[in-house]
């Protein structure tokens, strides 16, 4: 086991054993992948599906999120998958804030021992999470810089399942995620926060750290 299995374990542990809202309701859904990958998606919280798996990702939202990956030939193995809140709010309700805030140090130390190069947010609870005053419908797709890491923002599969519209543009915000990954495209600076290839971005506030980890490393 290398060292950063080592600790990851060692934080899926810690999770299980602290005292945080929806532990005793259900599962705890960690996250998998690959540990090494460029690319880490973050959604808001786990489902049904993902509940009774264990797994992030694996229900109807999921599948899709698989086929927008394969369509820009890659594998769901190639890439790291989790959520904010690593357990089901009841009936898939939105995660709470403070349910949000209970999780936060623990993905920033996930973020921080996975150590990805971008951040690729999976819905508007997500993007809000890194860049608060961001708007889904105006920045999905645009590239922003928070704290020396990238966050592309991307539209939730379970929002593209309910639209076509959505869908689509979904799939054209996939396409560009190869050429992020690389670092072919345009970043901002961290100084201005503002998106590459817009005019007007959205004023992007950085989150405060938390007292028992950073956001980013």
């Amino acid at each position: 086991m290398t060292e950063k299995q080592e600790k990851l374990e060692a934080l899926k542990k810690e999770l299980e054993a602290a005292d945080l809202p929806l532990k005793g309701s259900a599962n705890l859904v960690f996250g998998e992948g690959d540990i090494n990958s460029a690319v880490m998606f973050v959604g808001e919280a786990p489902g049904f599906n993902e509940d009774v798996q264990k797994r992030p990702f694996v229900g109807r939202a999921g599948q899709l999120l698989d086929q927008c990956i394969k369509e820009i030939g890659w594998q769901r193995a190639d890439v790291y998958i989790t959520n904010i809140v690593k357990r089901r709010p009841p009936e898939n309700r939105d995660p709470l804030p403070e349910e949000i805030e209970a999780y936060k140090p623990y993905l920033a130390r996930q973020i921080e021992i996975i150590a990805p190069k971008v951040i690729a947010t999976l819905g508007r609870f997500s993007m809000n999470y890194f860049l608060p005053f961001a708007k889904i419908s105006k920045d999905h797709g645009k590239i922003f810089q928070a704290e020396g890491r990238v966050v592309f923002p991307l539209y939730h599969p379970a929002a593209a399942l309910r639209a076509t519209a959505v869908l689509n543009e979904l799939r054209d915000d996939f396409k560009k995620l190869p050429a992020v990954a690389a670092g072919k495209l345009a970043v901002p600076s961290a100084a201005d926060g503002t998106a590459a290839g817009t005019a007007s971005p959205s004023p992007i506030k950085r989150p405060e750290k938390p007292a028992q980890a950073r956001l980013f490393p």
